[in-house]
């Protein structure tokens, strides 16, 4: 074990004279950004709904947001898994293109009627905005790699109004398995940042209330991580299930602008065949409801089919609010069979199948805390941990690397201290910049 050298506190007044102006500013800018993104899909969901038609023509919105990354966008394209490229291995700055071709790409999709989140907006901003402060400011390629990690914290706390998950989504979303704390007081200080700024806009997030926890028990526990095993089956079929439709979709349609046309069609033709919007959009409405009583058991089946043909063809936005819709109406499901409350369940799954997508177990336990409370917190946390486990080894971020396995075989534990080990020693240096 490698003994670490005491930080001086002239050092240590230095790291943060550097870095939390860096991180506010950055913080800022996601802010801000997220402000703009949320206050856009309210227009484009309260617009859609009172003109229903509009869903008609998804396939030539998924034709117009197609052409604009064939011609404009190819360099960001990858999106989410770019930025998380760049952090594992710094080469060039993100175009700041990346800011408004994410913005109207996700509006479109939800103007139109395409099943998506935002989260990945919110990051692609978020990183996008920060990186452009690398080059003023001279940063280092392990500095820029410190500031992309404080633009991902920045966007995920500004857009859901979480920033303790939002600090540490940024540190752990990297690695499965495997976090590195050397970023952690830029990363706290600039989802921070970024939250306040979204709320200095006065624009406002959605509140879910669990309204009944029981005590802790042995019993509790039991089902918490039933229902997270559950959970985290569903988190692997959906992430596999994007990649196997976005994998056939290039393979069947080469012309890439044509294979959210397809998509389109499938989606609007859904729509109106089940004669409900609900499945659509960020489908907040139905969310909320599955804290509020009992709902029809197929509706985290039927979000998780519109999700995945709108994101598997090529629209924008992101996967987690979805996920927080599949989860939270699967739980309310579950509690046909499992002796827990429904919006507790429901609860449980929100933040659950988004920890098994995302491998992010830690940042979705810190989320439940904060939107839902300590109690309700404890069960989502056991919920999350399982979710984690039976997720499988890969998730919806294909540039997500692996860190340490979910699952230690015999004789690993000390082979997984010492990979660890020679990590931190690796990025070691970011302390000392």
């Amino acid at each position: 074990m490698s003994e670490e050298r005491p930080v001086s506190p002239n050092h240590l007044f230095r790291y943060l004279w550097r870095w939390i102006p860096l991180a506010v500013m950055a913080g800022i800018l996601a802010g801000s950004a997220s402000a703009l993104l949320l206050w856009s899909l309210n227009l484009a969901t309260a617009v859609r709904e009172d003109h229903r038609w509009l869903i008609a023509l998804l396939p030539i919105a998924g034709l117009a947001v197609g052409l604009m990354y064939h011609y404009l966008g190819t360099s960001v394209e990858a999106g989410n898994n770019l930025i998380l490229d760049e952090v594992h291995d710094p080469q060039r700055t993100l175009p700041v293109r990346m800011t408004p071709l994410i913005l109207i790409g996700t509006f479109v999709t939800h103007l139109f009627g395409g099943s998506a989140g935002r989260e990945g907006t919110a990051i692609q901003t978020g990183a996008s905005l920060a990186d452009q402060l690398s080059k003023p400011f001279r940063l280092s390629a392990e500095e820029r790699r410190v500031l992309l990690m404080c633009g991902i914290s920045a966007g995920f706390a500004s857009v859901f109004g979480t920033p303790l998950a939002g600090a540490v989504f940024g540190l752990e979303v990297l690695m499965v398995g495997s976090v590195s704390y050397s970023a952690l007081v830029p990363c706290v200080v600039a989802a921070f940042a970024g939250d306040l700024t979204t709320r200095a806009w006065h624009v406002s997030h959605t509140l879910y209330r669990v309204s009944e926890v029981p005590a802790i028990s042995a019993r509790g526990v039991l089902f918490a991580a039933i229902a997270g095993a559950i959970f985290g089956l569903v988190a692997m079929a959906f992430a596999r299930t994007v990649h196997v439709i976005a994998a056939r979709c290039k393979a069947m349609v080469t012309y890439s602008p044509l294979r959210p046309v397809l998509g389109g069609i499938l989606v609007a033709a859904a729509v109106f065949a089940f004669g409900t919007t609900k499945y659509i959009g960020l489908g907040i409405p139905g969310i909320v409801a599955a804290f509020h009583g009992p709902q029809p058991p197929y509706d985290w089946a039927a979000k998780f089919l519109f999700t995945v043909v709108t994101l598997g063809t090529g629209f924008k936005g992101g996967e987690v609010t979805p996920l927080f819709f599949i989860g939270a109406t699967l739980g309310n499901a579950l509690a046909y069979v499992l002796p827990l409350p429904s919006s507790l369940l429901a609860g449980m799954g929100f933040v659950a199948v988004f920890a098994g997508a995302a491998n992010t177990p830690v940042a979705s336990t810190l989320m439940a805390v904060e939107l839902f409370g300590a109690e309700a917190g404890a069960y989502a946390g056991i919920a999350c941990v399982f979710s984690y486990l039976f997720s499988g080894s890969s998730g919806i971020y294909r540039s997500q690397r692996a860190g340490t396995a979910k699952v230690a075989r015999d004789g690993a534990m000390e082979e997984d201290s010492l990979a660890l080990e020679a990590k931190d020693d690796q990025i070691q240096g970011v302390r000392s910049q």
